[in-house]
């Protein structure tokens, strides 16, 4: 039985990289992509390689759209050469940073950068990536909880992630008759190195996010790339066009 394949952006750490490894877990064959960060991606290659699969990492810079059409030639020529085929079968739009600021103090060139990595690079990666999307493949877009409560220094970050939310419907819509399904995953406040750390280095913020929690506890990241292996398995083939929440009942 041939193997799906997923792509996954920005999977050298965080949330990525345990997506990725979930997958991988599951018999998932795995093309990551990374910003800098090449002997962290080489790690986790090395590690989804010691569970069975077959796994590449890509330098992609995902706030520099002008970049995408060689980027996505060279995932065709990987495709190619390491699999013998010219299609993979889940697309997974992970990679961005996170900017705190007060919306009076949000500056353009901050806003620009959210718009570019957030918005912008999803739109046009997919885009790019689209002929190399098998049909019946499946493509899984994150978001963030912020979209649906709100915290005082994320408008602009949260503004992107609200616009990949309707991105997504439409691409529901728009790829429904290749039978690529297209979903939302909003994970709540997670333990990793995003946005310098502060929920898992600041105590305070991690103890009032905890209090906050119906499971009263912060997420980590082992909880985030469990829900991303199971809506991508077959199991989950009929949902389409949703947005799932991953916060373990955060502002309930």
């Amino acid at each position: 039985m041939t193997r799906s394949i997923a792509l996954i952006t920005g999977a050298s750490r965080g949330l990525g990289k345990h997506a990725a490894l979930a997958l991988a877990a599951k018999g998932v064959d795995l093309i990551i992509t990374y910003r800098s960060q090449a002997d962290e991606a080489a790690a986790v290659v090395a590690e989804a390689r010691a569970l069975g699969v077959q796994a590449h990492a890509l330098a992609l810079e995902v706030g520099e759209s002008a970049g995408f059409p060689a980027f996505a030639e060279e995932v065709r020529q990987l495709l190619v050469r390491e699999w013998q085929r010219t299609q993979f079968n889940f697309l997974v739009n992970n990679a961005g940073i996170g900017i705190h600021a007060s919306f009076e103090q949000t500056t353009e060139q901050q806003f620009d950068t959210l718009l570019n990595i957030h918005l912008k690079g999803t739109f046009f990666l997919t885009q790019k990536l689209l002929p190399l999307i098998a049909d019946g493949g499946r493509i899984l877009n994150l978001s963030t909880g912020l979209t649906r409560f709100a915290l005082p220094g994320y408008a602009a970050y949260a503004a992107m992630k609200g616009g990949i939310e309707v991105l997504s419907h439409y691409l529901a819509k728009e790829l429904g008759p290749r039978g690529i399904a297209v979903n939302v995953l909003a994970p709540g406040a997670i333990e990793t190195d995003f946005g310098g750390g502060a929920v898992r280095d600041n105590p305070a913020l991690n103890d009032f996010v905890a209090s906050q929690t119906a499971l009263g506890r912060v997420g980590q990241p082992d909880d985030i790339g469990g829900v991303i292996a199971a809506l991508l398995s077959p199991d989950s083939r009929w949902i389409n066009a949703q947005r799932i929440e991953a916060s373990g009942g955060m502002f309930i």
